[in-house]
């Protein structure tokens, strides 16, 4: 298929596809006048680099990660999986804030003696003390 059928397939700009070919994701054949030409194995390749951006990867982490060398594969993932258990950890404090909010009853947050407890617990202290 085309760059352009490619490209429209998954909703993408064929510059897109472009980049990737030129950091080394994606390798496609060349027709006799020199375009691009993808096939089935193209197409899963598109979708393993969609779904590891969907996942937070770098251009980079995914070329390491469709490379084949097996060792570089698992120390990228070990890296990536922490970073991520990182971000979820995060999200569920901020979570837990935002929900804090939303069931408070106070005019001002800063007066709400939960809200300021589950600040201190992100901040490690509040100036002044909760109360």
């Amino acid at each position: 298929m085309s760059i352009g059928a490619l490209a429209g397939r998954f909703g993408l700009a064929a510059h897109v596809l472009r980049h990737w070919e030129s950091v080394g994701l994606l390798t496609p054949a060349r027709d006799a006048a020199g375009r691009r030409r993808y096939g089935a194995a193209d197409v899963v390749r598109v979708g393993v680099i969609l779904r590891g951006k969907e996942a937070g990867l770098s251009l980079e982490a995914i070329r390491t990660l469709t490379s084949g060398d097996h060792r570089a594969r698992r120390d990228v993932l070990r890296r990536e999986a922490e970073a991520l258990r990182a971000r979820i950890a995060a999200a569920r404090v901020s979570l837990s804030l935002v929900e804090c909010a939303l069931g408070c009853t106070h005019e001002e947050l800063s007066d709400c003696p939960h809200f300021r407890r589950q600040v201190a617990g992100l901040t490690g202290s509040l100036q002044g003390g909760a109360t």
